[in-house]
């Protein structure tokens, strides 16, 4: 079965997680997302991106 999710899907329930397991502070968990949103507008976002695509493609090539 192959399961396809949204990285800011993904993303999102992390930070859900630690908000409600480890006490992250509301506070804590709008900065994270302000930073997101800033750094999604940078020069060094596509960088970010392809980082991220080629660790997707990397975990995704791992078979059990």
């Amino acid at each position: 079965m192959v399961l396809s999710m949204s990285g800011v899907v993904l993303l999102g329930c992390v930070v859900f997680i630690f908000f409600r397991k480890d006490g992250l502070k509301g506070t804590h968990a709008l900065t994270a997302v302000l930073f997101g949103f800033y750094l999604s507008s940078t020069a060094i976002a596509p960088s970010i991106k392809a980082g991220g695509e080629s660790l997707a493609g990397l975990l995704g090539g791992i078979s059990f």
